[in-house]
């Protein structure tokens, strides 16, 4: 039994940056996943909202406001019928993206006709990692290197493995994606998929309209001054990483049969996925496999590809990704907006941030038929997603 499966819309709240001076520092975590799905909910008024079989939130940390099943409190704290169930789940920063071919397999199915599937992440109230306990096993019986669980290092220990992941190349792409980002703004790109979210600080209310950690000033020169964290005389900065953020995603996915039912407009069609695992002391290879498995799956190759969206939890993690697929640093279907290194990475929330851009990417560009949304994952893990665009003209 398989359906078509559709991503039919998705809305997140703005970015905020996590800490005491963010935008969201006065906010909790599940009014932000609120936020996103009365949005969401708001632009597809066609939709019976009894008609939703199942809300699937991500979170890395499911404790205080973004504990207690986030998938159920949400939905009812959103105003949808007690009859609509909701569950919580958790692959770390491939929360979200997890959450969307969890519901798209269950439709594929059959056993769904409708699901809304997104994800939170306040790292703010919770860092990551903050109150995990890893078990003693994993380095007493060396089963992995203490970087592995610091995924600063492993991005360090990207630059060790590859010597041709130079400083100067990922500073590059992390201004790059500054500059992108920026012009993404002033072309009005982003904007239409933000739902306002209401702020309260000790400055009083405010409106959240724009993600808060943008640098479009960001320079080379700049860039070579900034502090390495994670090793004295490293790689990795604050400027090619993506920054602590605050924030919810939220998407619409479906059936074929309750897109004609309900009057909906697909923006993409889902082809086929694949999560995998690499080492953890090298999560950001974890891309490369799942992108490998799902292109495989799929019956295509990496030429069909025509828009890519890659998460940048840090600028070597996507060069590693381009360097064993031939693709040049500033190819042009690589983030044609910009990415994480600007917007943010709040972790579980970002998978389908990816799927928003691609989707508004595709409505642009018929003569593309394929698109993939792909990220590293923590522990040692990649997730991708091959979706094909429903404007594709056949050229």
């Amino acid at each position: 039994m398989t359906a078509e499966v559709y991503f039919v819309d998705g809305a997140r709240t703005p970015f905020g940056r996590a800490g005491e001076k963010g935008m969201y520092w006065g906010t909790r975590a599940d009014d932000l996943v609120v936020k996103a799905i009365v949005g969401l909910l708001e632009r597809n008024p066609n939709l019976p909202k009894v008609a939703i079989d199942d809300v699937a939130i991500a979170a890395t940390t499911q404790s205080g406001d973004q504990g207690l099943t986030l998938g159920r409190t949400a939905a009812i704290l959103a105003g949808l019928p007690k009859t609509v169930p909701g569950f919580a789940i958790d692959r770390m920063c491939a929360g979200g993206m997890t959450s969307v071919t969890t519901t798209a397999a269950s439709i594929g199915f059959g056993a769904y006709d409708i699901a809304l599937a997104g994800g939170v992440e306040h790292m703010g109230h919770h860092p990551m990692g903050l109150d995990a306990d890893p078990n003693p096993r994993f380095l007493t019986e060396k089963i992995v290197a203490q970087d592995a669980l610091f995924m600063g290092n492993t991005a360090e220990n990207l630059h060790d493995r590859f010597p041709e992941l130079t400083k100067e190349r990922s500073d590059y792409y992390g201004m790059r994606s500054q500059q992108k980002v920026e012009a993404a703004y002033q072309a009005g790109k982003i904007q239409p998929d933000l739902v306002p979210v209401a702020t309260q600080s000790a400055a009083g209310w405010g409106l959240a309209t724009e993600d808060e950690g943008r640098r479009p000033e960001t320079t080379m020169e700049g860039l070579a001054t900034l502090k390495t964290p994670f090793r004295p005389h490293g790689r990795v900065t604050a400027g090619n990483s993506s920054p602590l953020t605050d924030g919810a995603t939220m998407s619409l996915i479906a059936s074929g049969e309750a897109v004609d039912k309900y009057g909906l407009t697909p923006k993409m069609r889902l082809v086929n996925f694949a999560f995998a695992g690499v080492e953890p002391e090298v999560m950001g290879l974890g891309p490369v496999p799942s992108t490998e498995k799902a292109l495989k799956k799929a019956g295509l190759t990496i030429e069909d590809i025509g828009l890519f969206e890659l998460n940048e939890a840090f600028s070597v993690q996507v060069l590693s990704f381009l360097d064993h697929f031939g693709i040049d640093d500033d190819d042009p279907r690589v983030n044609v907006w910009g990415g994480a290194i600007a917007i943010g990475h709040p972790l579980a929330a970002s998978g389908p941030r990816l799927m928003m851009q691609l989707a508004r990417q595709f409505a642009e560009h018929p003569e593309v038929r394929y698109g993939l949304t792909a990220m590293c994952v923590g522990l040692g893990q990649g997730g991708s997603v091959i979706w094909e665009n429903p404007n594709w003209n056949g050229r």
